[in-house]
């Protein structure tokens, strides 16, 4: 049975997944209206992967027996500017979700809860990753600086990437 703090905290945790989910839609959209369809595929596989990260929050509740209470998500901007600003918010984002999962696992280990601080390592994991993803598309931006031939270049590469779900046993 899962703790009525720790079950509130995951809750706030799915608001915060979906709020991340709808700003990477966004940012999609954005760089899609801007011509930019390498950079919109790498952002809608984040949108693929933030959702993924709510519904793992979700079904954790409902298995350990807590009543999931889904909150209002805020709408994200609309404009974000050059692709180099882009991408600064994506890493200052991940880094605020980062703290947010810190915190979270931190209620788990007050809670004395074993399996969710078990559960909770996947997130902690996963942020290392994204943190270190948006860093280095960050970083290429920052060295292509106004080339316009090195942003078409790091457009197509992002266009390879692909949504992969996690393995069936990281559930």
């Amino acid at each position: 049975m899962i703790t009525a703090k720790l079950q509130k905290a995951i809750n706030h945790q799915i608001q915060a997944e979906m709020y991340s989910a709808n700003l990477y839609l966004a940012m999609s959209g954005y760089c899609m209206s801007k011509n930019l369809k390498g950079f919109a595929n790498w952002l809608r596989v984040q949108y693929q992967e933030e959702t993924m990260h709510a519904l793992k929050f979700v079904d954790y509740i409902l298995e350990r027996g807590g009543e999931l209470d889904l909150k209002v998500i805020d709408a994200p901007p609309a404009e974000f500017g050059k692709p180099v600003e882009v991408f600064e918010q994506i890493l200052a984002h991940e880094e605020h979700v980062t703290s947010l999962i810190n915190k979270l696992y931190e209620v788990a280990v007050e809670e004395k809860d074993v399996a969710a601080q078990i559960f909770l390592q996947w997130f902690v994991t996963e942020q290392v990753e994204e943190e270190a993803s948006a860093s280095e598309v960050l970083e290429q931006l920052r060295m292509i600086g106004d080339k316009n031939s090195g942003l078409f270049y790091l457009d197509k590469e992002l266009a390879t990437r692909t949504y992969q779900p996690p393995a069936a046993n990281t559930k």
